[in-house]
């Protein structure tokens, strides 16, 4: 059953660059279904109607391509040199999680796994296939990932690895070819809870689940239009992602350092004075090449207004006045929010 493809590929994959490699069958998830369809009912995937309008393919992989025998899950690790939570307590500054920080992993990861996709075709006579995906299609990389053996999804619902800690993409090549597949994995979470407690706006429900609607990473980067002043004031000047329950594992001190020069940090830590001053024009320029360019320049203000709400420093009211008369009505509201919460 290709046992020597699988050895050549693992060996081939880690040339290319990526960090752990793991393999199991389309139908390996059979709870993810379940699990997704309940997620849904409660209607804890908030606007994301993607979710529930692909929910067939989502939750039953071997829907998605029925030709498919095998799931190859790859991890690339990008792990941070740097505390991501350092500036979460700089008021002034914008915090922006450590995974936009650099190259829009989409692009980078893609480019690899279609090499390594390519490569693997060669190896096998004709009529093989395979598809490449990163985050873009309905597919749960989590639970793959896991029945694959690359990890586990923990308490916060994020995928963890006792070699790689939890810095570290995802992607998957689904191929026609047969090849032996990997043990899963279990948690290994035992009685901790520091991601559940590092939580800024209580996200999770209980152990193993998420409510997206109070997750900062979902309220910054999914949610489109006002958010709850209840959880805006919560959100502190997080102004694209959250890495507060990722951070807080202790797993971390296992974690690779990352190989890829396109994950070093180029954004860092702005001021939020410079990023309000954003147009369309400059936003786009800024942050070109970047994940933070795809929710566009009116959410991304309105966020960094309610870091300046957040903040705490009268000097930064001027900068909110500013956006006060601003043509798109929520980051109007957010102005307003943040003058108000300065006065």
């Amino acid at each position: 059953m290709n046992e020597g493809l699988k050895d050549r590929l693992v060996a081939r994959a880690m040339e290319e660059g990526f960090s752990k490699v793991g393999i199991c069958a389309p139908d390996a998830v059979p709870k993810a279904a379940a699990r997704l369809r309940a997620f849904l009912e409660a209607e804890r995937h908030g606007q994301m109607g993607w979710m529930a309008e692909r929910e067939s393919w989502r939750g039953n992989p071997a829907a998605l391509w029925p030709e498919a025998m095998t799931v190859i899950m790859l991890a690339e690790v990008y792990t941070p040199d740097y505390d991501p939570m350092a500036v979460t307590r700089q008021p002034d500054r914008a915090a922006i999680s450590a995974y936009a920080q650099g190259k829009d992993y989409h692009d980078l990861v893609k480019r690899r796994l279609k090499r390594l996709g390519r490569w693997l075709l060669d190896q096998v006579p004709e009529g093989a296939g395979i598809k490449v995906f990163v985050d873009t299609a309905p597919v749960m990389e989590k639970p793959l990932a896991e029945a694959a053996g690359l990890g586990w999804q923990g308490k916060h619902t994020n995928l963890l690895a006792r070699d790689l800690g939890s810095w570290f993409f995802l992607g998957s090549i689904f191929t026609t070819i047969d090849l032996p597949k990997d043990k899963s994995d279990h948690s290994h979470c035992g009685s901790c809870r520091a991601c559940l407690d590092a939580c800024p706006t209580g996200a999770f429900p209980a152990p193993y689940q998420l409510d997206a609607r109070r997750c900062i990473s979902y309220l910054t980067i999914e949610h489109k239009g006002p958010v709850e002043p209840e959880l805006r004031a919560l959100m502190g000047n997080r102004v694209y992602g959250c890495d507060d329950c990722l951070a807080a594992c202790p797993w971390n001190k296992f974690a690779q350092s990352a190989r890829e020069i396109g994950y070093q940090p180029r954004v860092g830590a702005p001021e939020l004075a410079e990023l309000a001053m954003l147009d369309d024009a400059g936003f786009r320029a800024r942050f070109a090449g970047s994940p933070i360019k795809r929710i566009g320049r009116d959410r991304f203000i309105r966020n960094v207004l309610y870091a300046i709400g957040n903040s705490a420093l009268p000097a930064l009211r001027p900068v909110a006045e500013a956006l006060r008369q601003d043509a798109d009505p929520t980051v109007a509201e957010a102005a307003a929010w943040a003058i108000s919460r300065l006065s």
